[in-house]
């Protein structure tokens, strides 16, 4: 039976109605009424789909009009209330829902072991308390956790990955879903979602509302109490606090302290205001502060001249006044905000941003930006931008979970003894200044923050990239005599720091130091070097804002080569990819960096990247002898290749009227083991070979040295290792081609024992490690431990470092204790 004309009204009429519509709900009606209509199919009847459509696009548009300042209106009052801070949460998730016409929405906290719990929910189909806690990186709330920004569906149903029914999405029962972040100082809190039974596609505008809101639930969960600072910083998952975490080294050396956290301020007088023109006189007062204090702290610190580190502070000195960082934070006042939460808001949006980029290099970056937000938020909050207090110890062990460049200059240098770190790397900012003042770093320490507080007695071992929290007697004796030796072995290491490394049997060996930072080429001399062994070409690179041009690589080349005189230097091409990505320098999405496309694979590929460097070297010798050398060489093709490009830029050379040198010494890094079996014909062409046993090692026992869980699982000093470094060794002599070592095994007294007595003429090692190694050259007798050594590798041992200890105690062959 046919319907009455008059249905098409009756839709028109509901069309009209969703027009109009103060809640979400109408839609739903619309909905209804269309499906009933669809039965017969006649004039102007508009399908489900259209409806729901043009409803969402008119809810967005209504709600980015009048939502901010409505809800802004509602919460100002609302905390002014006297309610129970969870029950302050429950209103503003109620609030949040009618404002922003959502059918249902929640707040997620987080909990020890990495768990999400709900904590306010409203709208879902069952008590949202009943649902079961979720895992961070589980399902859209874990996955928002994880990753620290928003994320929305428009349609649950469309997507495979969202499609299954979850507890915390309504099982089913709605489409739609938008979730984001509850941040604070770089700690999930938690989770704030919405979420719609029809598809809707949720704007900017909704999302600014609900990070808006974010950072007001993370000042009241903490300053109410609903999640304690315990919680926050979470215990480990047996519930006890460990006494020993392992990190990685991002600056040798020991030190034993009292910690102090390095925490961001904390705590909000208001979030909301309406008063935007003070805040704004606020905000400019306190940059004014900020900046002159940043310039005073620069300016006692002049040692820092001239050096790499010098550079990397007044960088810092200049971002601090970037404009466009700026205009966001008072853009966001603009939005109602106080100076400090627009401050702490665009702290958030930044650092989730920058943390998902796949390039390293930024990430490192926003090292930087975390701190000077948080030295903004200090000024603002009245504390002079200063968080160090007369009654900071006087062996500080500063423990953070990330820190930019210039807050060690917060510090005495001479009460700072060593920096912690949660996060960190060896290229981070905060990394290289700690190095360039001597400080022993520690980074990639999971959960110290949680694990460690303030006054606690620290001991940092920055050699082996260990922490020990309270330690027992006997580990702080074996480490107070562990820094007595070594200041014993000072004294005399400075008698003898000039002299040269000869064997107490006659073998003279060549103490190397790598580099890769004009500033450390500066200590050569003072370190008793006989010269530099690798220089890490790509460290500079990193810090290029461009790709360098040939001027620009030949006059930094020109200037090292100038200033280590007679020393040898070895220059190292461009080991790029992997773990150190170039900021303008796109490199594709890999599974396994460490076995793709990086180093001199690039240069094969990319021809020009290699001749560039080539032309620089050739342009910055001025007719010196220079001596190059190619990183990952995987077969001798890719030598013969790289070395037709060099002559090639050889010819060039001569026809552009350029002195070129008589001797370009050509040599290859050797860390893949397929070139390992290729020595016969590599020697033939090479120049001089280096062992990088860092990656041959890992190559060898297919075992990632960046994953904690192999740490030390293999030993350098096993039988098989030791087979294949005295077979690369025994070749390289027969053939009379230099062999050395500039691997982090050469750093090590008891391996350069070893690796001296397998036939290793020169080591290259880090600048911290060169004391130890000279003061123990004259005590090793290598007649005495060659024979020994034949005999080692035939057993069938796992290790064979007691063995090599006891021989070193029994002829008295200088090794520093080890810890």
């Amino acid at each position: 039976m046919t319907k009455a004309p008059e249905s098409n009204v009756r839709i028109a009429a509901a069309l009209r109605a969703v027009e109009r519509a103060e809640s979400y709900a109408a839609v739903e009606r619309a909905e209804a009424y269309v499906a009933v209509e669809r039965a017969e199919p006649r004039g102007a009847v508009l399908n489900t789909a259209t409806a729901e459509k043009i409803s969402s696009e008119f809810l967005d548009a209504q709600m980015a009009l009048s939502a901010p300042r409505v809800l802004m209106s509602e919460l100002k009052i609302l905390l002014q209330t006297s309610y129970a801070p969870h029950e302050k949460l429950m209103a503003i998730v109620q609030k949040v829902i009618t404002v922003l016409r959502a059918d249902a929405g929640a707040c997620f906290l987080t909990r020890p072991g990495e768990m999400l719990e709900v904590y306010a929910s409203i709208g879902f189909p069952r008590d949202g308390q009943d649902m079961p806690a979720i895992g961070v990186g589980d399902g859209l709330i874990g996955d928002i956790a994880a990753q620290g920004s928003p994320y929305f569906v428009p349609d649950l149903q469309a997507r495979p990955e969202t499609a299954a029914p979850r507890p915390e999405t309504g099982m089913g029962v709605f489409k739609s879903f938008c979730g984001v972040p509850v941040l604070r100082s770089g700690r999930i809190l938690g989770v704030l979602s919405i979420q719609n039974k029809l598809p809707r596609h949720y704007g900017e505008d909704v999302i600014d509302v609900l990070q808006t809101v974010a950072i007001i639930l993370a000042e009241l969960i903490v300053a109410g109490g609903i999640i304690s600072r315990k919680e926050i910083s979470s215990v480990s998952a047996s519930g006890q606090k460990p006494n020993q975490i392992a990190g990685v080294s991002l600056g040798r050396g020991l030190a034993i302290g009292t910690v102090v956290l390095y925490e961001p301020p904390v705590g909000m007088n208001e979030i909301l205001v309406d008063d935007t023109k003070t805040q704004k006189m606020r905000l400019s007062a306190a940059l004014a502060s900020m900046h002159d204090a940043i310039d005073r702290m620069l300016n006692r610190n002049n040692g820092l001249a001239g050096s790499e580190s010098r550079d990397i502070l007044e960088a810092y000195q200049m971002f601090a006044r970037d404009r466009g960082w700026l205009a966001k934070i008072e853009a966001t006042v603009e939005k109602g905000l106080s100076a400090e939460a627009a401050v702490q808001r665009v702290q958030n949006e930044t650092r989730a941003r920058m943390s998902q980029m796949s390039d390293a290099y930024i990430r490192d970056r926003l090292q930087d930006m975390e701190d000077l937000s948080n030295r903004l938020l200090s000024h603002l909050v009245r504390q002079g931008g200063q968080r160090v207090s007369d009654t900071i110890p006087d062996n500080i062990i500063l423990v953070a979970r990330s820190l930019g460049p210039a807050a060690l200059l917060d510090y005495d240098h001479r009460r700072l003894k060593a920096v912690v770190l949660e996060k960190g790397s060896h290229s981070n900012h905060v990394a290289i200044v700690a190095r360039a003042l001597g400080i022993p770093i520690v980074g990639q320490c999971r959960d110290v923050m949680g694990n460690i507080n303030t006054g606690d007695q620290a001991i940092i071992d920055g050699d082996n990239g260990t922490v020990y929290i309270n330690p027992s007697e006997y580990i702080i004796d074996l480490y107070t005599k562990s820094l007595e030796s070594r200041a014993s072995r000072s004294k005399l290491y400075r008698r003898q720091v000039q002299q040269q490394s000869v064997t107490a049997d006659g073998t003279t060996v060549q103490v190397m130091m790598n580099a890769g930072l004009m500033n450390e080429i500066d200590s050569v001399q003072g370190t008793g070097a006989d010269g530099v062994g690798l220089f890490r070409t790509e460290l500079s690179f990193m810090g290029w804002p461009k790709y360098p041009l040939v001027v620009t690589q030949a006059e930094l080349y020109g200037k090292i080569m100038d200033k280590m005189g007679d020393k040898p230097i070895i220059f190292r091409t461009l080991d790029i990819g992997g773990d150190k990505p170039l900021p303008y320098f796109k490199a594709p999405d890999e599974d396994n960096p460490a076995l793709g496309w990086r180093a001199v694979r690039i240069g094969m590929d990319r021809p020009a990247v290699l001749r560039t460097q080539f032309r620089a070297f050739i342009r910055a010798s001025r007719g010196r002898a220079i001596k190059i050398m190619l990183p990952f060489v995987t077969e001798v093709a890719e030598f013969d290749r790289a070395f037709e490009l060099l002559e090639m830029e050889k010819n060039r050379a001569r026809q552009n009227g350029i002195l070129v040198p008589d001797k370009i010494e050509l040599g290859v890094m050797l860390e893949v083991p397929a070139l390992v079996w290729q020595l016969d014909a590599l020697l033939q062409r090479v120049s001089f070979v280096s062992v990088g046993t860092n990656d041959l090692m890992q190559y060898m026992f297919a075992a990632d040295r960046g994953n904690q869980a192999m740490r030390g699982r293999y030993d350098v000093l096993s039988p098989a290792m030791l087979a294949v470094l005295k077979h690369i060794a025994d070749k390289c002599n027969a053939a009379k081609v230099p062999v050395g070592v500039c691997g982090e095994m050469a750093g090590n007294p008891l391996e350069a024992m070893v690796l001296i007595a397998l036939g290793y003429q020169s080591l290259s090692i880090p600048a911290q490690s060169i004391e130890n190694i000279k003061v123990m050259i004259p005590t090793l007798d290598c007649g005495k431990l060659r024979p020994y050594l034949d005999y080692l590798m035939q057993l069938r041992v796992h290790s064979l470092r007691e063995r090599l200890l006891c021989f070193a105690r029994d002829h008295k062959t200088h090794i520093p204790a080890v810890i």
